[in-house]
């Protein structure tokens, strides 16, 4: 073997992708990445071809189709896809995710220890809504980590977590918490290239206070004005698991003509999202954009279809990362954000064991855009002041 042989980087495992059910397209695109970037390794790339289907009971079974001995496994799994279904006693019955949980942990027992190492990317943490204990109630999302720290998972990479901090559970193994903050923006100057990103035409907006450190970190990096709301809740009773909003407070400076970035980790019903657009609007502001990791829009499309056709907001940036119904991305105020390659350059980071902290850390891409989106306003105020002489 040469010198150069030996100074290169080996990976941990032969590379393996497993895509969950109803993650094939984003395991399918990560794999696409990673072959081009690496080289074709057969037919099928690094992609390992799973099964997980159900008895009529309802009970299920996972096969992996391939030997995954030695293998560096990276699964994919999506707990929040409702668009996949299966037969129960005759009923076409939707995944919840539990289902999609038990398969996950299915899939992990099939692979019978002999994988050199497991690594699940569950970009939205299931039962994460359910990371701390208010009172006598299940600390859900602890015992679900500490499942797969039982079962042999070694790293586990989730994108925008509602609160990181559960990480606590599991503190003897990888727990990675990723925001794609520079992909949202990236997506923002690709859909709205006229956006002048300063602080004077733009200002960032957290819909509560448990959202404030990520509208701190857009805000801190870009350089824009913060506001925040808060929720004012009825602590008489409960609707729905939780005290209801009476109304939100906003707090922060004069927003008038300013266009405005609302940030949130997740869009669940959106009422909340709705009810700050209106209240922003009524301030004067300029263009209201919503930001989200996860647009689930469990109540359905027809509010967010009302509220801007009535020019409560202007677009809905989410990403990829979970389920979204063709009705979704057919509509005119959506726009999705493309994590795939982003997800391609985790894995290939993490199969060769080397450092996350760049990845982590997207301060120097952010810059670079911004700088680019600059450039390119200059030379449109340039043509414009030639076309003017």
């Amino acid at each position: 073997m040469s010198g150069e042989e030996l100074k290169m980087p080996m990976p941990v495992g032969e590379l393996g992708i497993v895509g969950m059910n109803g993650c094939e397209d984003t395991a399918m695109a990560v794999n696409d990445w990673l072959t081009h970037w690496r080289g074709s390794r057969n037919e099928h790339g690094f992609k390992i071809e799973v099964e997980c289907p159900r008895f009529g009971t309802g009970e299920g079974k996972s096969i992996i189709r391939q030997s995954v001995r030695g293998h560096d496994l990276f699964i994919i799994t999506d707990m929040f896809n409702y668009g996949i279904t299966y037969d129960m006693y005759g009923m076409q019955v939707p995944m919840s995710p539990d289902d999609h949980f038990q398969d996950l942990t299915r899939i992990i027992a099939a692979a019978g220890g002999k994988a050199r190492r497991i690594n699940v990317i569950m970009p939205m943490l299931y039962e994460g809504r359910q990371h701390r204990r208010t009172s006598r109630e299940s600390l859900d999302c602890a015992v679900m980590l500490q499942q797969l720290q039982r079962l042999g998972v070694e790293n586990i990479i989730t994108f925008d977590a509602h609160d990181p901090r559960v990480q606590n559970a599991i503190p003897l193994i990888g727990f990675e918490n990723i925001h794609p903050t520079y992909q949202m923006l990236k997506a923002l100057v690709r859909e709205e290239p006229d956006i002048r990103i300063d602080r004077s035409h733009v200002a960032v907006i957290s819909p509560d206070e448990g959202g404030l450190n990520r509208c701190i970190y857009y805000s801190s990096v870009l350089e824009l004005e913060l506001g925040m709301f808060y929720k004012r809740r009825d602590y008489t009773r409960i609707v729905g698991g939780r005290n209801p909003i009476i109304s939100h407070e906003y707090l922060g400076g004069n927003l008038e003509g300013k266009d405005v970035i609302i940030v949130d980790d997740i869009i669940s019903s959106g009422d909340s999202m709705l009810d700050i657009a209106e209240q922003l609007r009524a301030k004067k502001v300029g263009r209201i954009f919503m930001f989200a990791s996860f647009g689930l829009f469990c109540n359905g499309l027809k509010k967010f279809d009302e509220a801007y056709a009535a020019g409560l907001f202007d677009r809905v940036f989410t990403t990829n990362l979970v389920y979204r119904t063709e009705a979704l991305k057919a509509r005119p105020w959506y726009a999705e954000v493309d994590m795939s390659k982003y997800i391609a350059l985790v894995i290939d980071t993490l199969n060769f064991d080397r450092s996350m902290s760049e990845l982590l850390n997207p301060v120097g891409r952010i810059h670079r855009l911004m700088a680019r989106l600059e450039q390119s306003h200059q030379a449109a105020d340039k043509k414009a002041a030639k076309s003017l002489a």
